[in-house]
């Protein structure tokens, strides 16, 4: 099917763990809080509220520097389990409108209404009906962008947050890409925009002046997903996965470090998320392997499989220990670091979003 033809809808729940702190605990409301460590440990920011990232907070920043920025604020323990059930209820309001849904994550999915259960012609209103039931039924608000592919609903999903619905139509698509600065391209990070900056690429306009050949050239396999979507061409489907063959989280870094300290920081906090949903499916695998991504984005990934399965964070941030001694980590400033957990020893359906994404960013 044709990108003109199809109906996406790509929904983002706002600021979804202090949400739900804030939902659950009255007293929390109104106030800058943090989901996360706590200031005086070497932790990290997973999520903040909206009244904490107007000190600047962000998250991945560490737990003591939010502190710093504003002293008034809250620091909350993640509560997974709570977060998992509600994110259940999302989806089950999504399944009532069709059954093309793709998590991300606990709190992001994009769903194919092209043909959906209700028979409404206008993904606009599917997208209005989804985010009242939401409201309704979890107390909590949400993002929408609706489009005609993943691409430009993810993008749109962001422009009016929090509590926002943006469509871009067919029409509006190349002005809509033209002005948009090259920084809000999904999959356009800090090093990468520098890049572009360097070749004179600020906008999607500039982006779309720029041939193939040239941006295969400078970026690689990449090249060819920027020239795409210059011109709003993205034809990836929305495909719901039926069996998971791993288990895992990846973050990538505000700024490129070769810290170890903080590397294993933040490994460290991966292995916790990632034994935590591993606890939280009853499974364990029995292959671990580390991801480094490089500064200049080269990727390494490290392997160890073990006869006994692997479960704890214990485990996981030993192990990924081991693994990171085996790259260039240190050596080499890192930009991405991640965890996956495979050869799960009991079968889980992909139909839930396991993944919970605590981006560095």
């Amino acid at each position: 099917m044709s990108d003109d033809l199809r109906k996406i809808i790509h929904i983002d729940m706002d600021a979804f763990y202090a949400s739900v702190e804030q939902r659950d605990n009255p007293t929390l409301r109104h106030k800058p809080i943090v989901v996360g460590g706590n200031p005086d440990s070497r932790g990290v920011v997973a999520t903040c509220s909206y009244e904490a990232r107007q000190f600047g907070i962000h998250s991945a920043m560490s737990c003591a520097r939010a502190y710093r920025l504003c002293p008034q604020v809250i620091f909350v323990r993640p509560r997974f389990a709570a977060y998992q059930k509600v994110s259940q209820q999302i989806r089950e309001i999504f399944l009532q409108y069709t059954d093309l849904v793709e998590p991300l994550s606990l709190d992001e999915a994009y769903l194919d209404v092209t043909i959906n259960k209700s028979g409404i012609q206008s993904a606009t209103w599917v997208a209005q009906n989804i985010r009242k039931e939401i409201r309704q039924k979890t107390g909590l608000t949400a993002s929408a962008g609706v489009s005609y592919n993943k691409f430009l609903a993810k993008i749109a999903s962001d422009v009016k947050k929090p509590d926002g619905l943006t469509v871009v139509t067919p029409e509006q698509a190349a002005q809509f890409i033209a002005r948009l600065p090259i920084r809000r391209f999904h999959g356009v990070g800090r090093v990468t925009e520098k890049k572009m900056q360097n070749l004179g690429i600020y906008t999607g306009a500039n982006l779309s002046e720029h041939p193939l050949a040239e941006l295969n050239k400078y970026f690689g396999k990449s090249g060819q997903y920027y020239f795409n979507i210059a011109r709003g061409v993205d034809q990836r489907p929305v495909v719901p996965n039926r069996v998971r063959k791993s288990i895992g989280k990846e973050t990538t870094l505000g700024e490129d470090t070769g810290d170890i300290g903080q590397i294993l920081t933040i490994i460290g906090d991966l292995a916790e998320k990632v034994a935590m949903l591993l606890q939280a499916k009853h499974t364990s695998g029995l292959t671990l392997t580390l991801k480094v991504k490089y500064a200049d984005f080269q990727i390494v990934t490290r392997s160890i499989s073990r006869e006994q399965p692997i479960e704890t964070a214990e485990e996981i941030l030993v192990l990924s220990e081991k693994l990171l001694q085996k790259t260039e980590a240190g050596d080499r400033k890192v930009r991405l670091l991640g965890v996956t957990i495979s050869h799960l020893t009991t079968d889980i359906s992909a139909d839930e979003p396991l993944q919970l994404e605590l981006p560095f960013v």
